[in-house]
């Protein structure tokens, strides 16, 4: 508990922030009465979120996706019905749904009305092999399933009894949740749940099982946190290109009830389209993981010349470091609006690079938002002077408590770790140095993969690039380094070996430079490098 000076101080901040966001502002008393009714029964839950919107801009749109426009309103009515036709399959507080969707009005309709029920929503990877699903169902035991019909086939061996189809591209028939929601009365509202729902976001089953992640109900501490280096305005358009049941594509689900977004949503990420949806919707700020920056930066320069994208205020990347010059290649061709964000899925977002930051220092992670602490650690839990290196720690309100199938991950002090390595430096900024997990010890001296990877990341030619340690006779361990050369581009191993030897100290150099077509990536867009470990280098 904070002194009463510090609570004022976070009061303030949490009005000025919501304020200039355009969240706090003068309604009707009719809309006001409502508004308040509803938080009090609902709380600023999804469930409740999603009613003040319908209360206070009914005719407001929702959602743009690839069946056109959802207003507030109906996505209100849609979610009411389909939680009825939910709870007559047997559905009921507590319960578990999971939902394996890509980004459609499916997925935020769903999870809504799942959380109209005080069910807990579990959010599978649409990227999941059979296995990996297998082992996460029978871990959480979800009741009822609702999936892409796509998916139909990963989830035979599956074994949930209550399956919905979220979208089909044939007939929505009684098992889908057009057919639900055609079933059910859609305007009487439902009686508040006595349970809290939980929502479980996987991590990214990079080295395993995924591991469940409830996430707390941020509300408005967790939006107040972010906008405090975020301008995100109420009433925009947003194109929500990273996946939903991701981490950093949640977070903006969330903040759509909060600040009135339309979210404009496609199944699957295509460079040149998303560039299309940005005009066509004329989107005030675009949601990405870092990847699809990338992709969209190798387009022909007369694809990007015919999209400037005037309108766009805020691009918004999280899930991994934005590599290399990518910072200054997308601020220079469409302006100072890229804002980087740095966090796990445990912890969700940890500091916040501006524009500003990212044209100063590129390869910074950023300052700390409101309401968040960093620290950096050293082996024996004390903290480190700024300039040393060290484990980063974070506390929020954000943070998970625990696993649900058991464990944490690391907590001193009340924060909880992030497993990176990094520092803070004299400009206050926050820089990730690798994976905590990855650091090699070459020659006696530490090195992390991401150091030599933005290196190689900024030699003309290279698209794509990932390291990792192999073990060398002479320096213990060095550096393999995989290359996806740009299109046209020709490079040898002598050329990536000579431009990390001019950049970055001699034992940095890789033992071995693999050209591949592409990098094996996850769904999130995350780098599997232990898929990497197992590519023949000879």
């Amino acid at each position: 508990m904070g002194s009463k000076s510090s609570r004022v101080r976070d009061a303030a901040v949490s009005l000025k922030t919501l304020t200039a966001a355009g969240i706090v502002r003068p309604y009707g008393p009719r809309t006001l009465a409502g508004m308040a009714s509803t938080l009090r029964k609902w709380g600023t839950t999804p469930a409740g979120g999603f009613k003040t919107l319908a209360l206070r801009n009914p005719d407001g749109v929702a959602i743009i996706d690839e069946r056109g426009r959802v207003t507030f309103g109906e996505l209100h009515r849609r979610t009411n019905a389909l939680a009825r036709a939910l709870e007559a399959r047997g559905v009921g507080e507590g319960d578990g749904v999971a939902i394996m969707c890509r980004n459609h009005r499916g997925f935020i309709e769903a999870s809504i009305a799942v959380n109209k029920l005080g069910a807990d929503v579990l959010y599978l990877n649409t990227a999941f092999a059979g296995p990996q699903l297998a082992d996460v169902v029978a871990r959480e035991e979800p009741r009822v399933v609702v999936y892409d019909e796509e998916f139909a086939g990963l989830l035979e061996t599956v074994d949930i009894a209550e399956r919905v189809i979220g979208w089909t591209d044939g007939d929505a028939g009684e098992d889908t949740i057009e057919g639900l929601i055609r079933s059910a009365d859609s305007d009487a509202d439902l009686t508040p749940p006595s349970h809290t729902s939980r929502t479980i976001i996987l991590t990214s089953g990079t080295t395993g099982t995924p591991k469940g992640a409830p996430r707390p109900q941020g509300g408005i501490p967790a939006a107040v946190s972010l906008l405090s280096r975020m301008p995100l305005k109420s009433g925009w358009t947003c194109h929500i290109a990273a996946p939903l049941f991701h981490t950093w594509g949640f977070a903006h689900y969330q903040l759509a009830m909060l600040l009135g977004t339309t979210m404009v949503l496609t199944r699957k990420f295509d460079p040149e389209h998303a560039l299309e949806l940005l005009a066509d919707n004329e989107c005030d700020s675009f949601v990405v993981i870092p990847v699809m920056l990338q992709r969209i930066l190798a387009l022909p320069d007369e694809v990007l010349d015919r999209h400037p994208l005037p309108r766009l205020k805020a691009v918004a990347s999280s899930g991994s470091a934005l590599p290399g010059d990518v910072p200054t290649q997308w601020m220079d061709r469409y302006g100072d609006n890229l804002y980087s964000i740095y966090g796990s899925t445990e912890v969700a977002w940890a500091s916040i690079a501006t524009p500003e930051d990212l044209r100063a220092a590129p390869g910074t992670a950023g300052g700390i938002p409101h309401a968040t602490v960093v620290k950096i650690i050293d082996a024996d839990g004390k903290e480190v002077p700024t300039g040393e290196s060290g484990r980063i720690f974070v506390g929020n309100d954000l943070q998970i408590e625990g696993y649900t199938g058991g464990g944490t991950k690391e907590v001193v002090d009340g924060l909880m770790s992030t497993g990176d390595v990094g520092r803070f430096k004299d400009d206050g900024r926050l820089y990730v140095e690798g994976r905590d997990d990855e650091m090699i010890v070459s020659g006696g001296e530490n090195v992390f993969p991401k150091e030599v990877e933005d290196c190689i990341s900024r030699l003309d030619g290279v698209a794509e690039v990932a390291a990792i340690g192999v073990d060398d006779p002479d320096y213990g361990k060095r550096l393999r380094a995989f290359v996806v050369c740009a299109d046209g581009a020709d490079l040898s191993e002598s050329d990536v070996k000579d431009w990390v030897k001019s950049n970055l100290a001699r034992y940095k150099v890789p033992r071995e430079v693999v050209f591949l077509d592409e990098l094996p990536r996850n769904a999130t867009g995350k780098v599997l490098k232990r898929e990497l470990a197992e590519v023949d280098a000879s």
